[in-house]
Formats: structure tokens, sequence, C-alpha cells
């Protein structure tokens, strides 16, 4: 028998949704999953129906959110990086002189 945990599903969808070959299946699916009455928990039961969808979407924002805040990070890094590259001001020395 294999070794299956919900850190272990977590990891793997973690990692295949921040791989960029398979990023927009994994949110098509996870869509999907979260529209079909054909689930864990099918969705005619009250509450306990709603609480696997309200999981996997909550997984699905959080870590495309991550993906968006990453994303504008490397952004912003770049264009600092981009900005200290190429100088555009130099630093002028000045010897100050007390006005009396």
């Amino acid at each position: 028998m294999s070794n299956f945990s919900i850190q272990s599903l977590y990891n793997w969808y973690r990692n295949t949704l921040r791989n960029p070959k398979y990023r927009w299946w994994i949110i098509l699916g996870t869509l999907l999953y979260i529209f079909s009455p054909i689930d864990i928990a099918p969705d005619f039961i009250p509450i306990i129906g709603q609480i696997d969808d309200i999981a996997v979407l909550t997984l699905l924002v959080s870590e495309v959110s991550q993906l968006l805040i990453d994303k504008v990070k490397s952004r912003q890094e770049a264009t600092v990086a981009a900005d200290s590259a190429t100088p555009s001001a130099k630093t002028v020395e000045v010897e100050s002189v007390p006005i009396e």
C-alpha cells in the first residue's frame, strides 16, 4: 500500500501548479471539480457537501495569489536591478561652508 496523506496531496498540487506546463490544466481541473456535482462529498449533502469545495477553492485562491505576488516581486526586483545597473544620476561631492 502506498503512503497517502493530505500533506503529500497538497505538495503535489502546489508543485504542479507552480509548473508553467501544467498550471492552466490544474486551474481548469480545480474549477471543474468545484462546479461538478460529482466529488468527494456530494453537494446535495448539507454543509459537508460544501466543505470540500470550499477547501479546494481556498487552496486554489491562495496558491494563485502567491504566484501573482511572486511574479510582482520578481518584476520589481528586475526593475530595481535594471535601474541600479544603469546609473542615471551621479553623486556629486560638495563642500559645505557655514553662512554667518
